[in-house]
């Protein structure tokens, strides 16, 4: 037991329920009774969320906290495995509750549809003795990670991308923290997420599970946890790395001298549109799908420039543009030489901002980035295409 609570007493049903973990001497009734009494939130009810609401589920964790502000699209069915197809465009954590009733009624819900920021992290994580992490961006990967370490509570984290998964526990029994092994994010374009680079859907079951475990090993005080270690999985090579992570004492939220000491969001760096004041007079000319429409409607046709991955254009694409992908773009620039106007865009709009400032700094005077990508363009233009 993290905390210490009322004993909660297991009802006949769940001694059959729960039989198989009673016969385990590293569980047995006492440990069923701590997993009866723990209380764990689950940030973000997605890919990584899937496996492990419904392992603790299953496990009987007496109460499981979800937070996620989204809805189920279709695109998440590959590795989001709690979903079905004719729940599109609901309630995620609605969802989720459901699937948690479904497969253990004795087990307590409580859903947070909202997003975690700095003004409810403190507040929502306290609740609870044992955070698992299954986001997908930084932003509120170092929250979650801020937010524990200043409340003492053990974070659980994951992530997945591609092909490889890493997994570890952070801030339990004085181990070392996310900014210990990242003291500061990376730029929103130095490291594209799942829905730019892809992911293969198993990942998430196979990290998830990992966060799952690891998690029932801290309610139960049993084995060695990965605190103070990061273990790595390449499914191609069908390796796993177990790497050692230090403590930093010199890191700004958990060190001996720490200058972090209130939750704060990283704006501007992990959240795709968001752009420091500071760093606003870079930006480049926008333009919205309309405009965008209204342009090639008339005699005055921009190049229109694709700079997504070959595969995204697989996929869909706006008709009659051409396709230079963003990392080809400084070698292939001269393609462009003859274009008088130039629409750049992406996915949704992060990456041809970027494109459209390489392309500025090389002396293309008339440079503008589509607004919301190519995802905007099919939601006010072209409803027929289709969305990734």
């Amino acid at each position: 037991m993290l905390n210490g609570q009322e004993k909660k007493e297991l009802s006949p049903a769940e001694m059959t329920q729960y039989s198989r973990h009673l016969l385990l001497p590293e569980v047995g009734l006492e440990g069923q009774n701590l997993l009866k009494e723990a209380r764990v939130l689950v940030v973000g009810a997605g890919g990584l969320g899937s496996p492990v609401i419904q392992y603790l589920a299953a496990a009987g964790v007496g109460t499981i906290g979800i937070i996620d502000d989204d809805t189920v699209d279709l695109s998440n069915l590959q590795r989001q495995v709690l979903y079905k197809t004719d729940e599109v465009s609901t309630s995620k954590v609605e969802k989720a509750a459901l699937r948690i009733k479904d497969l253990n009624p004795h087990v307590n819900v409580e859903i947070h549809h909202c997003r975690l920021g700095e003004k409810n992290a403190l507040d929502i994580v306290n609740r609870y003795e044992l955070i698992i992490d299954g986001s997908d961006n930084f932003s509120t990967r170092y929250l979650v990670n801020d937010a524990c370490i200043l409340t003492g509570k053990p974070n659980v984290h994951g992530a997945i991308y591609r092909f490889e998964g890493q997994l570890t526990v952070l801030g339990y029994k004085g181990g070392p923290c996310y900014r210990c092994i990242f003291p500061e994010p990376p730029p929103p374009d130095a490291v594209p997420n799942c829905a730019e680079g892809g992911v293969l859907g198993v990942m998430a079951g196979v990290i998830g599970t990992l966060q799952a475990t690891e998690a029932i090993k801290i309610i139960l005080s049993r084995g060695e946890s990965l605190s103070g270690r990061l273990l790595v999985y390449d499914a191609l090579e069908g390796t796993f790395l177990n790497l050692k992570i230090e403590k930093d004492e010199n890191c700004a939220l958990c060190g001996k001298a720490p200058t972090i000491k209130e939750v704060r969001e990283i704006a501007g760096f992990c959240l795709p549109g968001l752009i420091p004041e500071d760093e606003s007079k870079f930006k480049s000319k926008s333009m919205t799908a309309l405009q965008l429409k209204n342009l090639l409607d008339s005699e005055r046709r921009p190049v229109l420039l694709d700079v997504r991955t070959p595969q995204e254009v697989a996929i869909c694409k706006i008709a009659g543009s051409c396709h230079i992908p963003l990392a080809e773009l400084e070698e292939r620039m001269n393609e462009l030489d003859s274009a008088e106007e130039i629409v750049v865009y992406c996915k949704s709009g992060v990456r041809s901002e970027k494109a459209a400032l390489i392309l500025e700094s090389a002396g293309f005077s008339k440079v503008s980035n589509l607004e919301g990508g190519i995802i905007s363009w099919a939601n006010s233009v072209d409803k027929n295409l289709t969305l990734y």
